[in-house]
């Protein structure tokens, strides 16, 4: 029997009731928070040769939606807001195309569909949007078949149906730039993609022409464009043979810019070039000539804006003259009339005994202080996976120590959509809860939730599908304010509310 004296329950409840603070109460406020940070913040994924994802080929559906939800994981966990997933290493599909035969990254038998069957592209997608991360998809145009084959090729792939387009240089199979039917097909195969799939971009690298090949003399083996070529020359054209390759990959650049932007204008256009345009450009920079060897004119479609980031492959160190990080960012800054995003690429990758993770946070630094960029990109996820060298935390503590919003493309919307209305349900206990809806009709991307607590302000950045959440701080914040940002990445004026006492007193 429990002797211990009862309290009536009249006064047990009258001391609940005054242990528990009254509920704060909060009233709409003309106090503005300070904007967030704007910086494009992601890493390369790729699929060729199952560098990134999946880790093999042939592993189950549920094993690859693992190691791609812990990829995305990782991504959020480090601030990143956007991943470059590739999905066409080689006239292949890391998706379901109707044109295309399944890559045999996935299953180890090109044309091969997953099973039990689902759409990693799709799925990416759906995933990366819950966290708030955008997914560019990855294509390369012309390259038909790698080196890193895994199978025989599939009866659909286009080396078969379209034997014409292709050409064996070196080990590898490539479209010939110089066919129109093959800017046709590229072109078709991703803006397929653009149409069905929610995407945030088209993204190419530095694959156009490929690079050059040798035989086993040593001597460079020469691209098999002859019947292209003169097919160009006998219809009266008048370029010599490198301005007409270059030509050719121009044309694309330009059309399949204007395809993606008559398809669904928010879907941003990237290309990560060669890091060199020409040695010489600076003038200390030595090395590779893109422009001669890969017949890719990088600097023209910047200048002339075919494109609304530009990711030059920035890989070596910050100290060498000759390939020198900072003079060559500085460089292509210099090339920009139109003042398009400019992105470089990074290389964690290459965290070893000649770099270590301080290299690539000090060249985010060098990014943040040259006019005209606003991000980095990251080659590749696995550095970040494998944590290099302790990459992972250099980056939290160092350089991504809050969230950042992508750089909106203003040359293409600088509307800005309408302020939310945000109202809180409950404000007790350390946690606050708010409920919001969209004011106007278009889409929110994403919102921005911002706290000011005891003078300092944080920030969270919120997939645009949530319409409430809770916040976790004693005290309350004094002040509250939720901004919503649309795909074009335009930010509204910021709904605020202020904490109010029981005598109507803000505090």
């Amino acid at each position: 029997m429990n002797c211990t004296p009862q309290l009536p329950r009249v006064l047990v409840l009258l001391l609940s009731w005054a242990s528990v603070a009254p509920a704060a109460t909060y009233a709409p406020s003309l106090i503005k928070p300070p904007p967030p940070a704007r910086e494009f913040r992601a890493a390369w994924v790729a699929t060729v040769g199952n560098i990134d994802w999946p880790s093999k080929a042939g592993l189950s559906t549920q094993d690859q939606k693992s190691e791609l939800l812990a990829i995305l994981e990782r991504a959020r966990q480090l601030r990143l807001n956007a991943i470059i997933f590739q999905v066409r290493p080689g006239c292949d599909a890391l998706y379901a195309s109707a044109l295309e035969p399944w890559s045999e990254y996935l299953t180890g038998q090109m044309g091969r569909a997953p099973a039990p069957f689902y759409d990693p592209l799709a799925f990416a997608v759906a995933e990366a949007h819950q966290r708030g991360l955008e997914l560019h998809a990855w294509f390369n145009p012309f390259r038909a078949h790698h080196t890193k084959a895994l199978s025989s090729i599939a009866a659909n792939h286009v080396s078969r149906t379209h034997p014409q387009w292709v050409k064996a240089y070196g080990p590898q199979l490539w479209l010939d730039p110089g066919e129109e039917a093959v800017h046709e097909y590229s072109r078709q195969v991703i803006l397929d993609v653009v149409k069905r799939y929610d995407i945030d971009g088209v993204h190419l690298d530095d694959y156009f022409y490929p690079y050059p090949e040798r035989d086993a003399r040593g001597q460079m083996i020469p691209f098999p464009d002859s019947a292209s070529w003169q097919r160009y020359t006998t219809a009266g054209g008048k370029f010599t043979r490198e301005e007409w390759r270059r030509d050719n990959v121009d044309r694309f650049i330009h059309s399949l810019y204007e395809g993606i932007k008559a398809e669904k204008p928010f879907v941003k256009f990237g290309v990560s070039p060669f890091g060199i345009w020409r040695p010489g450009h600076p003038l200390q920079i030595k090395g590779f000539d893109a422009y001669e060897q890969l017949f890719a004119d990088s600097r023209k479609w910047l200048a002339q804006g075919w494109l609304d980031y530009f990711a030059p492959q920035l890989y070596w160190n910050i100290e060498p003259k000759e390939q020198s990080y900072p003079a060559l960012l500085k460089w292509w800054a210099e090339q920009n009339p139109l003042h398009r995003h400019l992105w470089p690429g990074d290389a964690p990758n290459r965290i070893g005994t000649k770099r270590d993770s301080y290299e690539i946070v000090n060249q985010i630094r060098l990014t943040r202080q040259q006019p005209g960029a606003s991000g980095n990109i990251h080659w590749s996820m696995k550095a970040l996976m494998q944590n290099k060298d302790g990459i992972n935390e250099a980056l939290a503590r160092d350089v991504y120590t809050q969230p950042a919003l992508v750089p909106a493309l203003t040359w293409l919307s600088a509307t800005p959509p309408s302020s939310p209305k945000l109202t809180v349900q409950n404000a007790s206990g350390g946690a606050l809860k708010l409920i919001w809806a969209q004011a106007g009709a278009e889409p929110v991307w994403l919102w921005v939730f911002q706290a000011r607590v005891k003078g300092d302000w944080t920030t969270e950045i919120l997939s645009g599908r949530q319409s409430s959440h809770v916040f976790k701080a004693n005290p309350l914040p004094d002040t509250i304010a939720l901004t919503a940002v649309d795909r074009f990445g335009n930010a509204s004026p910021a709904a605020a509310l202020e904490l109010i006492t029981a005598t109507n007193e803000k505090k």
